[in-house]
């Protein structure tokens, strides 16, 4: 005899992949599978693509004796939770603002279907089963070609008035600071990301400027070049500055930090974690210690994992 297993079959849609995977009860992924995402094609051609990929989970999961819960997405882009539309999205995906993804695609599934944010998804998994499940209050940031982020209060994403809270990559750090692609000048994003990681490597001098990638900026660091050295003191720095700024707003038990950057571990958040430390006002320098920064654990699955976490808690 089969056994009947509750799934929920999730989706993490980027600009440049979709990751799905069907998910058990207990945040655990039993199958899943990675797509390119094909933005070029329009959002209609998108829709068509998920809803193709969520019939072929349904299946799979029905082939197995698996009843389906439904289904969640987490997606780039601004996301209004209770209508399930997106409300805005970048040039990364076209077409993909205003589209009403959660009724749609409930009529084309004929399942349940829960939409919010990317961030907002991967750190809800985060709080469900991964590096932040025993915090109540805590800040997840991811580290990518931009910042993506969320707070979680009481176990769960905090959403805003409309959805959109979590912005965290475009609060501004320096006024009159480099240029970013939401229109302002000198958002934190700019500075903490992979792409700013990158422009101070461009900006250090001939020694390392030709590297093209961050993980080969550690490996210099590693290595001894000072060159390196400096560019990754620099750049800690404006990580824990953006992070001092959501401490002292928040006052939160502990960070979590995602992003493939963070595979660099303790070389990469143990000075995050010092530079945070100075930064703090005296209040809460003196509880520094109990700030914990970790990285997040859940890894590719992280997305996947966060948006089906609303079927099971």
């Amino acid at each position: 005899m089969r056994h009947t297993e509750e799934v929920a079959i999730g989706l993490d849609i980027g600009g440049t992949n979709i990751k799905s995977g069907i998910v058990n009860a207990r945040g655990e992924v039993l199958h899943h599978l990675s797509l390119p995402t094909k933005a070029h094609e329009g959002g209609e051609a998108l829709l068509s693509r998920i809803a193709e990929i969520t019939k072929e989970m349904a299946l799979y999961s029905d082939s197995r004796g698996w009843k389906v819960a439904g289904v969640g997405i987490g997606t780039a882009g601004q996301v209004n939770r209770r209508t399930g539309v997106v409300m805005g999205a970048t040039a990364n995906l076209p077409g993909w603002s205003g589209m009403e993804l959660g009724n749609r695609l409930q009529s084309l599934s004929g399942l349940s279907v829960m939409v919010d944010n990317d961030a907002n998804a991967m750190a809800f998994g985060e709080a469900w089963v991964g590096s932040g499940r025993g915090w109540k209050d805590f800040i997840c940031i991811t580290l990518g070609t931009g910042i993506g982020g969320c707070l979680i209060i009481d176990h769960r994403p905090y959403p805003g008035r409309d959805g959109f809270a979590g912005e965290i990559g475009h609060h501004v750090i320096s006024i009159d600071g480099y240029p970013c692609n939401c229109g302002r000048t000198g958002c934190w994003e700019q500075y903490a990301s992979a792409t700013g990681l990158m422009r101070l490597v461009k900006e250090a001098g001939p020694e390392i400027a030709e590297i093209h990638k961050p993980e080969r900026v550690f490996a210099l660091a590693q290595s001894g070049s000072e060159a390196a050295m400096h560019v990754l003191e620099q750049y800690t720095r404006y990580i824990a500055a953006g992070l001092a700024n959501m401490v002292h707003i928040f006052n939160p038990e502990g960070i979590v930090i995602g992003g493939a950057i963070t595979g660099q571990g303790d070389f990469l958040l143990k000075p995050v974690r010092d530079q945070l430390s100075l930064q703090l006002l005296p209040v809460f320098r003196e509880r520094a210690e109990e700030i914990e920064v970790v990285a997040a654990s859940l890894g590719d699955h992280g997305g996947v994992v966060g948006a089906v976490a609303g079927y099971f808690i």
